[in-house]
């Protein structure tokens, strides 16, 4: 080969010197470089991917993020836009598929009113499409009803944080703090298969002498490093931490200097708990009092602390009032405001936090500000150049924007970084309410089930051929750099909006050249909000290597402990929460058995993208159920076998695995696939009264077996 010729060679291998890893809110740094090209019939490309350091990950990648590049270079990318004719999906030009986009909206707009548009967001989006993609529903389409996947993951403790602190940001503390913490309980979360890149932090913890504490049916792979282990029955969460509390109050461990100085509503608390029944409490939560004890008092009288929730305690119908609870405990002992102390919200998505801060969600504008708030409204419009009045009002959650599609009050979607044919609960509606559409868009890199019903399908870049901010778990703002170039016909989220916008006529709000131009309408967009990114900028996320909000100014270095001296409260102080804690039991004979779900290492949300990993998806190929063996045998299952599991609302089917790490009254089921094999086939529809969030974790069940004979 003549030298010429090799350097071209050379010169057509990918080198991406920096990107982040789609997955997780970690958001790890890694390099990837093609080693050796493909060759048609003989082999596939290789690859060598390093994590590279940064202040979140240390430079740790988890088997996700070693993977991620392969999805990147899927044969079942889409290359190209897709529309329906004669029942099937076939390929068309961009100019086709807007141009119908924006003709059938126009349409449908002028016979039912703005409001029969929706928008379905992602909380894996960047923070400059989740911005545009709010701005694009309110000002190009003037639709109220925008709504995104997030409100199954992070709503319950963002309402929470909001109404206790003032303000919603993911961890309270930055994630280095994390070894300096005494006591550590983690409730509802699997750090170590959700986001593996943070667990040294926790080893490095115990190193350090810290005790730490799980809370969780099953005794996963987190529960494993714990000194004590609290096994709560489903629903129960938030009577636990009421339970730890009082035997707190009881053991004087509370700090009477913070909570007289920095807290409302102690006074109120206090008296309602005398109340509680603590073996009573123990009893409906089917954990042994004395470890409730242990775990109460041990983190009573350490001098630094954590609590961190995730998935296990916000994804049920008191989700919102079960992270309240944890929050008596952080402030009834003093526990924030200063190093080694905080509570943490565990973020799921990868711009989990980020995606929910400036506007995707259905009463939220750009910066954390309300839509319902006049003076919100009046700024966020003069951003915008329209008038106060022309901006929709609130919509509805997620789900409820579902049943809305199912009434046919909305009958036309877009959806754009999200799979809601699996990810919602009570999947059946949903199913049935998308094909009720006239007109159901969907932006993607596959054709994922959602895609598959659609009129019209886009194709859209991968990570590492778009630009943008991402949010980690910490509140530290990252920039992620193009690293290749789009292939095929693909397009950025934020242009493919903007083109829209255009189309119908609303161009002169949506002219970007890139998104850096985005990212600087969102920092003046949120000046003075509660999420203040105003003081960050692409150079200086170049150079610093990512920036905490909030940052009012260039000259700010950015919060990442926060509440050292005030609360985000008008008055400065936390609140303390008030009420009952009824916990949740509706097993019968019928439905004898508790159903809940959640995450797996190798998977991620709906498994769109992990799927077309080839080394994910052989480390699980398929979904299953873990029971317990007892219940295997009152159910005369065996292990490996195909089982049914129905519920009020419906049925779906997975294989078992016999484990006696869960519950004798629990069936665990993983979230990440769809079809026969969707746990949300049988999920149950009820909503948090507060944050509307689902019960995902708690649903009355029976299984049995499938055999022929």
């Amino acid at each position: 080969m003549s030298g010429t010729a090799d350097t071209e060679q050379a010169l057509s291998k990918l080198v991406v010197k920096e990107t982040q890893c789609p997955y997780c809110s970690v958001q790890c740094k890694m390099s990837v470089e093609e080693l050796a090209a493909p060759v048609a019939g003989q082999r596939r490309a290789e690859y060598a991917v390093q994590g590279l350091p940064n202040k979140a990950s240390q430079g740790r990648l988890c088997v996700k993020g070693l993977n991620a590049h392969q999805q990147v270079f899927s044969s079942e990318r889409l290359m190209q836009p897709l529309i329906r004719r004669q029942g099937e999906l076939q390929p068309c030009s961009w100019d086709e598929a807007l141009q119908t986009i924006a003709d059938r909206v126009q349409q449908l707009q002028h016979t039912y009113g703005p409001d029969t548009v929706g928008v379905y967001g992602g909380g894996s989006l960047t923070n400059e499409t989740a911005y545009l993609l709010g701005k694009f529903a309110r000002v190009a389409l003037g639709t109220k009803y925008i709504d995104y996947n997030g409100r199954f993951c992070m709503s319950a403790a963002a309402s929470a944080g909001s109404k206790v602190f003032g303000i919603d940001r993911g961890l309270t503390f930055p994630l280095s703090d994390i070894p300096k913490a005494e006591c550590i309980i983690l409730a509802g979360t699997n750090i170590a298969e959700c986001q593996p890149t943070l667990l040294p932090y926790f080893n490095e913890a115990k190193e350090n002498g810290a005790l730490i504490i799980v809370i969780d049916p099953r005794k996963t792979a987190t529960a494993a490093i714990a000194d004590l282990h609290l096994q709560v029955k489903p629903g129960m969460d938030a009577l636990l931490a009421d339970a730890m509390l009082k035997v707190i109050m009881e053991a004087d461990l509370v700090d009477s200097a913070f909570v007289k100085q920095r807290t409302s509503g102690y006074e109120q608390l206090a008296q309602q708990m005398g109340n509680l029944q603590l073996e009573q409490a123990a009893t409906a939560c089917e954990v042994e009092l004395d470890m409730i004890r242990q775990a109460a008092i041990a983190f009573g009288n350490a001098q630094t602390g954590m609590i961190m929730t995730a998935r296990g305690v916000e994804q049920q119908t008191d989700g919102h009032m079960a992270v309240r609870r944890f929050l008596n405990l952080v402030l009834a002992t003093g526990k924030i405001g200063r190093t080694g102390c905080g509570y943490g919200a565990v973020t799921g998505q990868g711009n989990g936090q980020g995606g929910r801060e400036h506007g995707q969600k259905a009463d939220q504008l750009p910066g954390y500000r309300s839509i319902e708030n006049a003076e919100d409204r009046a700024y966020i419009a003069s951003v915008w150049g329209v008038e106060p009045e022309a901006l929709p009002g609130k919509g509805v959650s997620a789900y409820e924007m579902m049943e809305r599609i199912h009434e046919q009050h909305i009958r036309a979607l877009l959806v754009m970084g999200s799979n809601p044919v699996v990810s919602n609960p009570n999947v059946r509606l949903v199913e049935e309410g998308l094909r009720k559409l006239d007109l159901l868009v969907v932006a993607d890199m596959f054709l994922s089930e959602t895609a598959r019903l659609a009129d019209i399908v886009l194709p859209v870049t991968a990570y590492m051929e778009n630009e943008g901010t991402l949010t980690n778990l910490e509140g530290r703002v990252l920039l992620r750099e193009q690293g290749r170039a789009a292939p095929g016909e693909t397009l950025d989220d934020w242009v493919i909006l903007c083109r829209i916008a255009t189309k119908l006529g609303k161009g002169s709000g949506f002219d970007f050249d890139k998104a850096e131009d985005i990212f600087n309408e969102l920092r003046v967009a949120s000046r003075g909000g509660k999420a203040d990114y105003y003081g960050i900028t692409y150079e200086r996320l170049r150079k610093e290597q990512g920036v905490y909000w909030p940052c009012p100014s260039a000259e700010h270095q950015g919060e990442g402990l926060l509440f050292r001296e005030r609360f985000a409260h008008t008055d400065g102080k936390a609140a303390f929460t008030l009420g009952s804690s009824l916990g949740w039991d509706d097993v019968s004979d019928e439905y004898p058995l508790i159903l809940t779900n959640g995450r797996i290492l190798p998977h991620y949300l709906t498994g769109v993208q992990t799927r077309r990993s080839p080394a994910l998806s052989a480390r699980e190929v398929e979904n299953f159920v873990e029971l317990h063996p007892a219940t295997a045998a009152r159910h005369r299952i065996r292990d490996g076998e195909w089982v049914e599991i129905t519920s009020a609302y419906g049925t779906f089917t997975v294989r078992s695995r016999i484990r006696e790490s869960i519950r004798n009254d629990t069936l665990f089921v993983p979230m990440h696939w769809g079809g026969i094999q969707n746990v949300n086939r049988a999920t149950r529809p009820e909503l948090d009264p507060v944050c509307r969030m689902p019960g995902f974790k708690t649903a009355a069940v029976r299984i049995q077996p499938l055999r022929l004979v």
